[in-house]
């Protein structure tokens, strides 16, 4: 791990949302589980890590929003619903294309992450780009993270990019906290029947193979897209799909405090010698 710079001295838990392979909802998963972390009454912050594609100024109603600076070097965050944000995509014309090689798009990441007050912040949700990258690496040898929650689809071809996930983060010495199975499958709002569209609980198979937790399977739903296309997140509506983001987040806390606990034992008591 490396040492903390200021602006993440008074964050505790920095929480990477990552991805094997792009589509499979990894954007709307870090959306809603921050705003759900949010409204059990933690502090929190989110961060659009996507350099290529960032989501989160359309996904939290931002679009057209900039940060400020006080000192002409670190940006303030913005504010939306209650949490701290900032993303690249606040700083682009959001009709252009970053056309950056993976050093460069690195550089501009750590940049936008070292250089933003957070202040005080009980978790910072990343919201990673999909794939094993450069930027994965840069952020998981450069900065303190906690750790990291894998999102997937039932697919078996979502599942092998999302093995890749795991493996990498292994490789970094970062937990993987849980495993959220998204697109888990349809039920049709009038006759109510079910369909495993992109198959059925291949995360649940997954998350027992690594011995990890499941933290919930989330439907195929038309208002959880349109709720995203309009800036207002699913959480901060009151739907039973919010409650799925919200029982996620509780596992995600549960989880979370366990592997602190596990690596306390580890490290074993601290021992002390007292001279007579």
């Amino acid at each position: 791990m490396q040492a903390q710079t200021p602006c993440f001295k008074q964050i505790n838990n920095i929480i990477l949302v990552a991805s094997g392979k792009g589509g499979v909802g990894k954007s709307t998963t870090a959306v809603n589980l921050a705003l759900a972390l949010s409204q059990s009454g933690s502090k929190v912050g989110l961060l659009d890590a996507d350099v290529y594609g960032p989501s989160l100024p359309l996904m939290m109603g931002m679009q057209g929003q900039r940060p400020t600076s006080l000192d002409g070097k670190i940006m303030e965050p913005l504010v939306g619903f209650g949490i701290k944000v900032n993303s690249i995509g606040f700083l682009i014309n959001p009709e252009d294309a970053a056309v950056w090689r993976g050093p460069m798009a690195s550089s501009a990441l750590s940049q936008l992450i070292g250089e933003t007050n957070w202040g005080e912040l009980d978790y910072l949700i990343v919201d990673m780009p999909p794939g094993t990258g450069d930027i994965q690496l840069t952020i998981s040898q450069k900065f303190p993270c906690t750790g990291a929650v894998i999102v997937t689809t039932p697919q078996n071809i979502a599942l092998a990019d999302a093995e890749k996930g795991v493996a990498m983060f292994t490789k970094v010495n970062i937990p993987v906290l849980g495993i959220v199975e998204n697109m888990s499958y349809f039920q049709c709002s009038k006759c109510g029947n079910v369909e495993h569209i992109f198959g059925k609980d291949g995360a649940v198979a997954m998350a027992k193979e690594h011995g990890t937790e499941l933290l919930g399977q989330i439907p195929l739903q038309q208002q959880t897209r349109e709720n995203s296309d309009n800036g207002t997140p699913t959480v901060t509506t009151d739907s039973p799909m919010a409650d799925i983001y919200r029982d996620i987040a509780k596992k995600l806390i549960e989880q979370l405090v366990l592997t602190q606990q596990k690596n306390a034992a580890a490290s074993g008591p601290e021992i002390s010698f007292i001279d007579d």
